[in-house]
């Protein structure tokens, strides 16, 4: 009876032994949560918020969003009007788009292969209410001159749930920035500039405004811009 009763407490003890080491392996190799894996990095922080959010391992939450505050852009060829590549306060890098808008292209390009960007430019050029594809170009670059001008003049804050739709590592994401002295979100303001079509991805914003409601601000936004004969809708 006692050498079955050690031989029952041997295999307990195997059986621990290997739960213990499935759970170790599981967290290795981060839960299997589906999460993107994570930008390159390039450990950069300056201010106490950034400190904050390095020290704790976790960025701040907003809704489903992770904001993370203080962050710069990094200069990169591809950098646009709405889209470009931005430091996180903890190191991270990576490419973001912003939802809601698309600005012009601001050059005309061919790439290898012979394709070329004249056919999106011209859709663009439509949409901003019939201009010529030489026009949306123009207007392509005030939106990346604002865009970047803004992003290089201080730390902004970055909203996203790190969704890439067409898993090309570029996300889309919310953007607040200091203009005039106050918190605005950056797709509002080229909107609001006559620089952006409203198109691409929508999403319920941070402070929990749904996309359909806040498509309809956008859309009077728009509106006030056409009037004023702002950016695009000066032509």
């Amino acid at each position: 009876m006692a050498r079955r009763t050690r031989g029952k407490g041997s295999w307990l003890t195997v059986l621990l032994v290997v739960a213990a080491l499935a759970v170790w392996i599981l967290e290795q190799r981060g839960g299997g949560g589906g999460k993107p894996p994570p930008p390159s990095s390039s450990r950069q922080s300056n201010s106490k918020s950034e400190e904050n959010e390095k020290s704790s391992g976790k960025p701040a939450r907003a809704g489903v969003y992770e904001v993370h505050r203080g962050c710069a852009l990094v200069e990169h060829r591809n950098n646009d009007g709405d889209s470009f590549r931005v430091r996180l306060p903890d190191g991270r890098s990576a490419e973001f788009r912003l939802y809601f808008v698309d600005t012009p292209e601001s050059a005309f390009k061919t790439y290898r292969g012979g394709e070329n960007n004249h056919a999106r430019i011209r859709q663009q050029a439509a949409d901003l209410g019939g201009i010529s594809p030489e026009q949306a170009v123009e207007t392509g670059k005030l939106a990346k001159n604002l865009t970047l001008g803004l992003l290089n003049q201080a730390p902004f804050t970055l909203h996203t749930v790190w969704d890439s739709p067409y898993q090309d590592e570029r996300y889309h994401a919310f953007i607040e920035v200091t203009h005039s002295g106050k918190p605005r979100w950056l797709h509002e303001l080229l909107v609001e500039r006559g620089l952006a079509r409203i198109l691409t991805k929508p999403a319920d914003l941070p402070d929990g405004t749904p996309a359909a409601s806040h498509r309809q601000h956008l859309r009077k936004l728009e509106s006030a811009a056409k009037h004023a004969g702002a950016g695009a809708w000066g032509y």
